[in-house]
């Protein structure tokens, strides 16, 4: 086979890969002058050999001069020897220091924005090495003032569920707290609520008062509605009003052999019991009172709540409780009151049980019911301890306070920092509260926080971080809580 080839009439000239390379000579149109490389002759080599003595008079200055002396001695021993740091003079210590600090400083500040160690880690291994470096640059990011106070507390929180201890007989211990801001209502424009629950068979009793009554009010009405119907208390269980905590309320207390007891501050699940008995009044009442005080029916009554209210309390009464599977009146008194549908329903057998009998019905009541609160609390205390821990608090030791309950402090709410502190642990109360020294703006706030909103502050090693010193109360109040 011959392969002939045929010029065509179509690109005749030649394409730029296909053209030789030209020589750099003067006959091409591209040249370019090479520059003259510059020579210098070598006119002698001398060769000098640095004598032993120059050496001796290297290593005697090295002896000489402590620091030197000290760097020589320490590089034939472990690495993990910290000698190093304490035998060197201040200067140099310093110097070692705060070269240490400021390459923190700039890799967690300016770097890394105040990441995470793992970060941070990465960070510092691209830039240096020092022995036990690891182990400082955790320390250094677990010890950040700024991290500390502006990351909110992630994991379990302290404090496990403790069982108050239940009571033996009906108004033995009872729960007290207001409902305030409703709407006048009745013939002497009550606008508040005091409400008040028996532990021992949740019988409730609601009082309509007003929002400004004094404690010598208060007193009147304990005495006048509530003590001639269940007699004195053992206990009371209330929030800290200040009904409550007047020297008045107290001392006639004190007399009567009444102990009070109150919740710790922004800790609403001392007093549950009162607060849900508070939240079902106000879903009644809301569900009752839906029309509002305008409406009226055709014998020109108003729905309002405080016509409602004995009602309602009548009918909390009578329903079976979730904690005790009982009514209420039927732990309390031993029967439940009769209703207008039970005139209604002739045809049932009126079965009496004898006075013999009673009692011992009455007992495998309250059995029953003493054994189902029990449950209700292990229950409860399951599912709060899986994401609460065993707080390991101890007097002396520095915390950090979470502003989410504090509604006082200036500027943007959502970027406020999530804590503030350090505070100094002045005493203990149980296991789930703490007494704090307050300090600066801070000092008119309750002492005393319950530990789900506290947190541990680890402050900074001034030996190894000298020149990094923690914070001082860094929130602006407004003055008001």
């Amino acid at each position: 086979m011959t392969i002939v080839h045929k010029a065509g009439k179509i690109d005749n000239n030649s394409d730029g890969l296909s053209r030789g390379e030209l020589a750099n000579t003067p006959d091409n149109p591209a040249y370019v002058p090479l520059e003259a490389e510059s020579q210098i002759p070598i006119e002698g080599i001398k060769i000098t050999d640095i004598g032993t003595e120059f050496f001796e008079e290297f290593r005697e200055s090295y002896k000489q001069d402590k620091n030197c002396h000290v760097l020589t001695s320490l590089l034939d021993k472990d690495w993990k020897d910290t000698s190093l740091v304490t035998s060197l003079d201040e200067v140099w210590k310093n110097s070692y220091s705060e070269g240490r600090f400021h390459l923190f400083d700039g890799i967690i500040y300016h770097r890394t924005k105040h990441s995470c160690k793992t970060e941070n880690l990465k960070k510092v291994k691209d830039c240096a090495w020092w022995p036990s470096w690891r182990k400082e640059t955790i320390e250094y990011c677990h010890t950040c003032d700024r991290c500390q106070k502006a990351n909110r507390s992630t994991g379990k929180k302290f404090g496990l569920m403790i069982h108050i201890k239940e009571p033996k007989s009906p108004w033995e211990v009872a729960h007290m707290d207001w409902v305030t801001a409703l709407p006048q209502s009745g013939d002497k424009s009550y606008n508040s609520c005091l409400v008040i629950v028996d532990r021992y068979s949740r019988t409730p009793i609601f009082l309509p008062c007003h929002e400004d009554d004094t404690a010598m009010d208060t007193a009147l009405l304990l005495w006048s509605r509530v003590i001639s119907h269940t007699g004195l208390f053992e206990n009371i269980i209330s929030d800290r009003d200040s009904k409550f905590t007047s020297a008045l309320l107290t001392n006639l207390h004190r007399l009567f052999g009444t102990k009070l007891s109150f919740s710790t501050a922004y800790h609403p699940q001392t007093d549950g019991l009162e607060e849900k008995m508070i939240q079902t009044l106000k879903d009644l009442t809301r569900i009752f009172c839906a029309f509002g005080l305008e409406f009226k029916d055709s014998d020109g009554f108003t729905h309002d709540w405080c016509t409602l209210i004995p009602a309602l309390e009548l009918a909390y009464k009578i329903s079976v409780h979730s904690s005790t599977s009982q009514t209420p009146a039927m732990l309390e008194k031993g029967w439940n009151p009769r209703l207008p549908a039970d005139t209604l329903r002739k045809d049932l057998i009126d079965i009496h049980p004898t006075a013999s009998s009673f009692n011992i019905i009455l007992d495998k009541v309250k059995n029953h019911a003493k054994k189902s609160i029990n449950d209700a609390f292990d229950y409860a205390k399951q599912k709060w301890d899986k994401s609460h821990k065993v707080p390991d608090f101890k007097v002396g030791d520095l915390v950090l306070v979470s502003t989410f309950n504090f509604n006082n402090i200036r500027g943007p709410k959502k970027l406020k920092d999530s804590y503030v502190g350090p505070f100094v642990i002045f005493s203990l109360h149980e296991t789930n509260a703490v007494q704090l020294e307050l300090s600066g703006e801070l000092e008119n706030k309750h002492p005393t926080f319950p530990v789900s909103l506290i947190k541990p502050y680890q402050p900074a090693d001034i030996e190894f971080f000298s020149f990094k010193q923690p914070n001082s109360l860094n929130c602006t109040t407004s003055g008001t809580e």
